[in-house]
């Protein structure tokens, strides 16, 4: 078998290990989903059922809902997942196997495309049905999704697998990639407008990934009038590509130096 065949068997058996783990689902599948339906029916009322953009509740946080299910679905699971098999030993194990180290490396890339897919389709069904969202219509829109979501996924992967190397042991890596996953979701635009944030925060969250794949998919679901209030007016899609290409190519750069297969002090 090549390694195209056994990372597809990796594939499958990562998303049957996914699925069995309740709390990995809740917090990287279904928060967001939750998030979209706490927010649209606490500030429902703000919003009304329409503005005169036609932008409700929903359609505000949906773009950062999507973004912030990204991020979870990617950097937040790798990161943890990885660090926990390394931790206990099924990384050792599996290197000492014939499989080739790319099949596993393409199984966890399936495994976050497969439930990103998923997930965004959960979500936009839910938002649609049930807050009346409006879906883009033009093609031009969908385009900007794939490659948004193409590139979100891909960075968040890599580097999420280049993070899980930052936790000393499986038991604090919670604490390592939780907290700055929640801090990096409050200053992106993902559970407030973008815009109340201080200008000094904005910057900060303009060196990160998930400020960029926020600011895409609002350009995805938001009516193009609503670019002005972005920091620089627009949507900025060339920097946003940018930002996420430079991102992924050091993402790859650090996980070649630094990936490791068994846990600190050991061989």
């Amino acid at each position: 078998m090549n390694a195209a065949a056994i990372g597809w068997d990796r594939t499958v058996l990562e998303l049957k290990m996914y699925f069995r783990e309740k709390e990995a689902v809740f917090f990287s599948f279904v928060f967001p989903i939750l998030m979209l339906s706490m927010f649209a029916t606490i500030f429902g009322d703000q919003f009304g059922k329409e503005d005169q953009s036609g932008v409700n509740a929903a359609r505000f946080f949906l773009p950062g809902m999507v973004a912030a299910g990204v991020m979870l679905t990617s950097f937040q699971s790798m990161a943890l997942s990885v660090a926990v098999e390394r931790d206990d030993g099924t990384l050792k194990r599996l290197r000492s196997t014939p499989m080739p180290p790319v099949a596993y490396f393409l199984g966890k890339v399936g495994l976050v495309a497969f439930t990103s897919l998923a997930q965004f389709a959960l979500l936009i069904a839910i938002a649609k049905i049930g807050f009346g969202v409006q879906l883009p219509s033009s093609a031009s829109n969908w385009v900007t999704f794939i490659w948004v979501f193409l590139l979100g996924v891909a960075t968040g992967t890599v580097l999420g697998i280049a993070y899980s190397s930052i936790a000393s042991s499986s038991r604090s890596v919670g604490a390592v990639v939780i907290a700055p996953t929640l801090i990096l979701q409050f200053i992106s635009g993902v559970y407030f407008a973008f815009t109340d944030l201080p200008d000094w925060l904005k910057q900060v969250a303009s060196v990160f990934p998930l400020k960029w794949i926020a600011q895409g998919m609002r350009s995805v679901f938001f009516p193009d009038d609503w670019q002005t209030q972005e920091m620089a007016g627009v949507w900025e899609h060339g920097r946003t590509a940018l930002v996420l290409a430079v991102w992924l190519v050091a993402g790859l750069l650090v996980c070649a130096r630094t990936f490791r297969w068994t846990k600190r002090g050991t061989t």
